[in-house]
């Protein structure tokens, strides 16, 4: 008996929804992760993109646990002096939600090429409603 090795022609993607409303957000980001790496299939090669489509919805509603609302500080550089800029996780959810989420899963999938074919794959909505009902997308629990 062979191992089988996945690739492009013999890859099958669904689409899940995971609902962010009141779930911590490292378990929403790490249900993620391993979903759009494809780690939940038997089929799975640490070197194709095998994952699915994920459509998390209610990113504003996400829970932060402890005192991470107010400690936990976000970075960004605009590449010029004096051009850091912190925000905390309470300013993030307030204002940049989606962008929240997105950090976290992202920082959870491999760097690199294959890194970033796997985040095109994810999409993060504000609220509970979402453009990909054609796609007939299952439910999820986290």
């Amino acid at each position: 008996m062979t191992t089988f090795m996945a690739n492009a022609s013999n890859i099958e993607r669904k689409w899940y929804v995971i609902d962010a409303k009141g779930k911590p957000l490292g378990r929403v980001a790490a249900k993620a992760a391993v979903m759009l790496r494809g780690k939940h299939k038997a089929t799975y090669t640490p070197h194709v993109d095998c994952g699915d489509n994920i459509i998390i919805i209610n990113a504003k509603e996400v829970v932060l646990t402890g005192n991470k609302l107010n400690n936990k500080i976000y970075y960004n550089h605009s590449g010029y002096t004096g051009g850091l800029r912190e925000r905390t996780a309470k300013e993030m959810r307030e204002s940049y939600p989606v962008e929240m989420v997105e950090r976290a899963v992202k920082g959870m999938l491999p760097k690199g090429r294959l890194g970033r074919q796997m985040y095109k794959k994810l999409f993060v909505y504000e609220g509970d409603e979402h453009k990909h009902q054609a796609q007939k997308p299952e439910m999820i629990e986290v």
